[in-house]
């Protein structure tokens, strides 16, 4: 199976050859490196860009309002804060001509946790960004959505940020992605045997993709339920998605049924699929790792407060990150920057127990 990292590779290289895509290009995402977390090794239109966000972003604009398909990287979300102002410009272009004027640009960055990263390396850029009217926004939590998220991203005119979380850029998927080598362990190795960079000299290296890729599509807008439960509705995306999942898994032996929602896309949200599932459990969390002022799990609430209060039989509640200028470097510093499964479990086991 495919890690995450891995299946970006694929759907970038699906996008040079079937979507239009002409230029990669970001700090270090051309040879020879191919991204800091190799997610675009061997790919034909990469190229490096001066270690400059606003450049990035600025370029990224010309080429989409040129007509070309682009999409641009920014190595960590910890340094896109500076281009705020360009990413509204780029936000407001089809509204402000009334829908005369597209443009079709994708940017991604890798955000969160999970590298020991720090200070300057460990921060989160969702509830930033959803405060940016204009832009789709995902962020996938497994090898296969990862795939189709980023192909519903190139298929878009207009533009799309692409969250990619850091802790899970190397751990492998459970479901295939369409046209990738079997489910084998040797499946595995001919994979990153054919796309995997060399360790050592790979100046005469070139990718082998696998033929049979597909332009398999996530619809943005538009979650997946991971859990069935009736207890209680967990919603969460990126990395903490697979925390709540293993927490749900652990709290059915306790007799407690957790109903676990991956949002998947934060902007367009399926707003349905919540407002259905808190229907039926009567008891929402939401979960991420974002700082918790002004979090996007704190906009949640309050429209499921707004929308579903008489349905409810307990507080809504939030976990998230500290609201602290960083994350802890040493392991023990990070884990109590952000949620862990004890956190979720504490939190889960507390909103059941709850009567309104």
């Amino acid at each position: 199976m495919a890690n995450m990292a891995q299946a970006i590779r694929m759907a970038l290289h699906y996008g040079e050859t079937h979507l239009g895509v002409n230029d990669i290009f970001g700090e270090d995402v051309g040879p020879p490196l191919g991204g800091v977390f190799t997610a675009t090794q061997g790919l034909k239109t990469t190229w490096n860009s001066p270690l400059d966000e606003r450049g990035i972003i600025g370029a990224a604009m010309g080429l989409g309002f040129a007509g070309s398909r682009c999409v641009a990287e920014v190595q960590f979300c910890d340094y896109i804060y500076n281009t705020i102002d360009l990413l509204k410009l780029a936000g407001m272009q089809c509204w402000a001509s009334n829908g005369e004027w597209n443009l079709p640009m994708t940017v991604m960055t890798p955000v969160g946790s999970g590298i020991r990263g720090s200070i300057y390396h460990s921060h989160s850029f969702d509830a930033t960004m959803t405060h940016i009217p204009g832009w789709k926004i995902v962020m996938p939590s497994n090898p296969l959505d990862a795939y189709g998220l980023m192909i519903a991203c190139l298929k878009d005119p207009n533009p799309t940020m692409y969250l990619k979380p850091k802790a899970l850029l190397r751990v492998r998927g459970t479901d295939a992605i369409p046209g990738e080598p079997p489910l084998t362990p040797e499946g595995d190795k001919e994979l990153k045997n054919m796309i995997d960079k060399p360790v050592g000299d790979a100046s005469k290296w070139k990718a082998r993709w696998p033929k049979d890729l597909t332009d398999y599509t996530v619809e943005l807008g538009k979650g997946k339920i991971v859990r069935d439960g009736e207890h209680v509705t967990v919603v969460s995306y990126g990395r903490t998605l697979p925390i709540c999942a293993q927490a749900a898994d652990q709290l059915r032996e306790e007799g407690i049924s957790v109903e676990v929602i991956d949002l998947r896309t934060l902007w367009p949200y399926d707003w349905q699929m919540i407002s259905e599932s808190v229907q039926k459990t009567r008891r929402v969390i939401y979960v991420n790792e974002d700082t918790e002022v002004t979090n996007f799990g704190e906009h949640l609430i309050r429209r499921t407060v707004d929308e579903l209060f008489y349905h409810l039989e307990a507080r809504p509640k939030l976990i998230a990150g500290a609201f602290t200028p960083g994350v802890g470097l040493a392991d023990t510093l990070e884990m109590a920057s952000v949620p862990q499964l004890n956190h979720i479990l504490a939190g889960i086991r507390e909103v059941v127990a709850e009567q309104a």
